[in-house]
């Protein structure tokens, strides 16, 4: 036999009977061994989030997510892909993979199967993630598409503003808007769960 085969096949050997023995009867060698393989640096775990996609988790099975430049309700234009120079709101943010669902932009067509026995099947269009590298913050007032700033106010707080024109998008204004419309969905959720 070759060595290398040799060699895998003594430490599968190995590695069994250290796991077989009584723990008393271990010796040094299944001990040491083990705390060698711990004590390498920590790497970046992947954790299953569908079959064909991996997400990436810190040591301590927590989500690494991605820092972005655009939030819940911006409204942002496409810059590039299919459905490029298109303008939408974002309705929801995906941090761990960096993609943004905007309303009405990236549709998909999704043959839905019927639930119960007498209701037919549906084909439906679905709004489906794009990458935040892929969309720019939009000046619905100056109609011009800008990269994002950040800048403290007097008061103290820290907002973001478009560089090319100067606006602010983080008013207080835009802010209870947000939370007045998200209060609605949780209803309007509610009210369809219950019926």
């Amino acid at each position: 036999m070759p060595a290398f085969i040799l060699l895998v096949y003594s430490s599968i050997i190995f590695q069994i009977s250290c796991l077989v023995m009584p723990a008393g009867d271990r010796s040094e060698n299944c001990n040491s061994k083990a705390s060698i393989k711990s004590t390498e640096k920590p790497c970046l775990i992947s954790a299953k989030l569908k079959r064909w996609e991996r997400k990436e988790c810190k040591p301590n099975s927590l989500p690494v997510l991605q820092k972005m430049h655009v939030k819940v309700g911006d409204t942002v234009k496409v810059i590039s892909g299919r459905d490029k120079g298109k303008i939408g709101e974002i309705t929801k943010i995906f941090k761990h993979n960096s993609t943004v669902v905007i309303s009405e932009i990236n549709l998909k067509t999704k043959h839905v199967k019927s639930r119960e026995e007498g209701e037919p099947g549906q084909i439906i269009k679905i709004e489906a993630p794009i990458h935040s590298s892929n969309v720019m913050l939009y000046s619905k007032e100056k109609e011009v598409a800008s990269r994002v700033g950040h800048k403290t106010l007097e008061n103290g707080k820290r907002v973001r503003y478009l560089i090319k024109t100067g606006e602010i998008i983080d008013t207080e204004e835009r802010l209870k808007e947000l939370m007045e419309g998200k209060k609605k969905t949780e209803l309007a959720a509610a009210a369809g769960g219950a019926s």
